[in-house]
């Protein structure tokens, strides 16, 4: 597997905020049509990428807001030949884990749904970016109980943003849980960090 160098973000195109509002839903059921890398760099700058160079306590602005800007939530990236981080800085997406690992970015229990989409986002969560974050020490980024309320809502917000940019581009999303012991260990994860849900994108099939 080879690092894979995404093209620059689109800045045009699509529907407006209030549109995708409107058009904004959960879809379940994917066709097979992979998605362009210009489609999968858009779909990723949206989701949590950089959108300023200087944002909160002088650290890079991302598209989503963090717990005193920790950016904690790690995006990995399944594809059909292999799963992928999402590296904001350079807007690329490095080797994490080689085979198609999308079946296990699904609950177990939830069926064949979306089996066919081409891509599977997971959310993870690394306790070591709250803990040592060059924002605002706060107690609350040193309590377990704390942690988890900052990194639940922090990656809801990713996922809405990722809901909005696929209804603004005609494509279908789906938020749901996944296989979270098996992930982490496909992903070689360490012990502070946390898989917490999966996000399927692809263009909508017939339900």
């Amino acid at each position: 597997m080879k690092a894979i160098e995404l093209p620059r973000q689109r800045n045009s195109g699509g529907k407006t905020v209030t549109a995708a509002l409107r058009k904004r839903k959960t879809v379940r059921a994917f066709s097979g049509k992979k998605l362009s890398l210009q489609d999968l760099s858009d779909l990723l700058w949206s989701a949590f990428g950089v959108n300023r160079a200087k944002g909160p306590f002088g650290i890079a602005g991302r598209t989503a807001a963090s717990a005193s800007n920790s950016q904690e939530i790690d995006l990995y990236v399944a594809l059909p030949d292999g799963t992928y981080l999402y590296e904001a800085g350079p807007h690329r997406l490095a080797p994490a884990a080689e085979g198609d690992l999308r079946a296990l970015a699904i609950g177990r229990g939830q069926g064949e749904a979306g089996a066919n989409a081409p891509v599977r986002l997971i959310y993870v969560a690394d306790l070591n970016k709250l803990v040592h974050s060059a924002g605002f020490q706060e107690p609350g980024l040193h309590d377990p109980e704390v942690q988890k309320a900052y990194y639940y809502v922090d990656t809801g917000l990713i996922a809405g943003n990722v809901a909005l940019f696929a209804a603004a581009r005609g494509l279908g999303a789906w938020f749901h849980n996944c296989q979270k012991q098996a992930l982490a260990g496909k992903l070689k994860l360490r012990p502070d960090q946390r898989v917490l849900f999966a996000q399927t994108v692809g263009w909508p099939g017939r339900s």
